[in-house]
């Protein structure tokens, strides 16, 4: 019988109310999915918390540190007190979570005494947060009645040593899952699992990213073979916009792979962008639903061949936190190379560049990076390009005050006569100066960059747009 994998987020599994709705939904979808297996994220902030106690022991600020590590430790057990009623299993239960916040503050002992911390030890302490909310959710489904069985990841997802973004081995994994998860499945017990992490061959910890309890769904969704997975979050689906900025923002019924990887490029952060790719091309159902309003159909997400062009923009993004780097100087004019040594020294620095657009004359590039970066990038390109400037082939490098890029997301665009005319004759409108634009190559999506104080106003005016 088919599997059906759900995933719930930090903010569904935020407080004892929000897990118990969890339970809820879990205990419900059983009838028509018998092998149900669970994937959750730490409690909402949790991770931060972590990786903020890795921080303060690699600053040596221990006062701070045990603060944050009592929060941990009171934060887990309040819940757990007040999901759950005091029985065996749940003493058994809190005695597991005293052990693994004992283990947070081992390891930032280890991370205090060598004044840093790896990615490896990152690994290892962000990891503890799914590690004591799988013990919380299974502690209350089996008091609802539920068969459920904590599980870590670790022992299910097989990942290459690449700490902090690791990349599955899908035939590992899936042998491991054989082994792991098929005999609980059979036996009618729910897998309830840490989302974000693995390990890699020797069993070291590894995570799959920030967001990565959705890709640990899609990666059990495809070796399990499911008919669906289920990405539980805190809204309604996806939606058009930021419902904090646009009020009126609605919730798309049915996105495309090509729109969806666009969205989740450009700002949306209802799925993890590695997550679409390999449950859409195992021909499983993708939806992203509400923990909170369960009966609500949310978002559907399917192949491109599947979606309607009706609606000709179909969402619009925004992100924030960016400045634009240009460099130019008319020595560049048909130098072969320039963007290839650009973009070299700016891998060096580990910055990721989310737009990139270059003058038809050769004379400048131009490219965004997170606001925080900026400095670095610019020195990178300084060294790089010591001896252009020395003999003026370039002329400068600079970067402006802060930008946000929005992005106008449609199938429906491609091969349309006209919407980037509407698109920016309502920016013109509303009086917006767009500093760079980029259009992809897929054609359902254009980009462009205007400056921070812009930006809210330019999302609520393209927003009008759809239909």
């Amino acid at each position: 019988m088919s599997a059906l994998v759900m995933k719930f987020g930090g903010t569904s599994v935020g407080s004892p109310e929000a897990l118990n709705q969890c339970a809820d939904i879990i205990q419900k979808n059983r009838a028509a999915y018998p092998q149900l297996v669970v994937v959750i994220s730490a409690l909402s902030g949790v991770t931060d918390i972590l990786l903020r106690c890795a921080g303060l022991a690699a600053d040596g600020d221990e006062s701070s540190l045990k603060q944050s590590l009592e929060e941990l430790y009171s934060r887990h057990l309040d819940t757990l007190h007040a999901a759950c009623k005091t029985d065996k299993h749940c003493k058994q239960a809190e005695k597991a979570i005293i052990h693994l916040v004992n283990q947070a503050s081992s390891l930032c002992s280890a991370i205090q005494v060598l004044g840093e911390a790896s990615p490896r030890a990152l690994d290892a302490i962000a990891s503890l947060g799914e590690r004591m909310s799988i013990l919380i959710l299974a502690e209350i489904l089996r008091q609802k009645g539920v068969a459920a069985q904590p599980i870590e990841a670790t022992q299910l997802i097989r990942t290459d040593s690449n700490h902090q973004s690791a990349n599955p081995d899908y035939p590992a994994t899936s042998a491991l899952c054989q082994k792991k998860l098929t005999p609980l499945l059979e036996e009618g017990i729910v897998p309830i699992v840490t989302g974000f992490i693995g390990a890699n061959e020797k069993g070291v910890i590894t995570t799959l990213g920030r967001g990565g309890s959705d890709y640990s769904a899609a990666i059990l969704g495809v070796v399990l073979q499911a008919q669906a997975v289920w990405i539980w979050t805190d809204v309604n689906g996806v939606m058009s916009a930021d419902p904090r900025i646009v009020k009126d923002a609605k919730t798309i019924q049915i996105l495309s792979f090509r729109e969806i990887s666009e969205l989740a490029y450009y700002g949306a952060k209802v799925l993890h962008p590695k997550t679409i790719r390999p449950v859409i091309e195992a021909g499983i159902d993708l939806r992203v639903l509400n923990t909170f309003n369960p009966e609500h159909p949310g978002t559907q997400i399917v192949l491109d061949q599947y979606t309607s062009t009706e609606n000709t923009v179909k969402a619009v993004t925004i992100i924030k936190g960016l400045r634009l780097i240009t460099l130019e100087g008319r020595g560049m004019l048909g130098v072969p190379g320039v963007a290839a040594r650009t973009f070299r020294s700016i891998a060096s620095t580990k910055t990721s560049v989310p737009l990139i657009s270059q003058a038809s004359s050769e004379q400048s590039i131009c490219f965004a990076v997170p606001a925080e970066s900026a400095e670095l990038v610019m020195d990178a390109i300084q060294m790089e390009f010591e001896r252009e400037f020395a003999r003026r082939d370039i002329d400068s490098v600079w970067a402006t005050d802060e930008v946000v890029i929005i992005s106008v997301v449609g199938a429906g665009m491609r091969n349309i006569p006209g919407v980037a005319g509407k698109v920016f004759s309502t920016l013109g409108d509303e009086k917006v100066n767009v500093i760079a634009i980029a259009q992809g190559s897929s054609e359902v999506s254009i980009s462009f960059i205007v400056s921070a104080a812009d930006g809210t106003r330019a999302v609520q005016a393209l927003h009008r747009l759809i239909h």
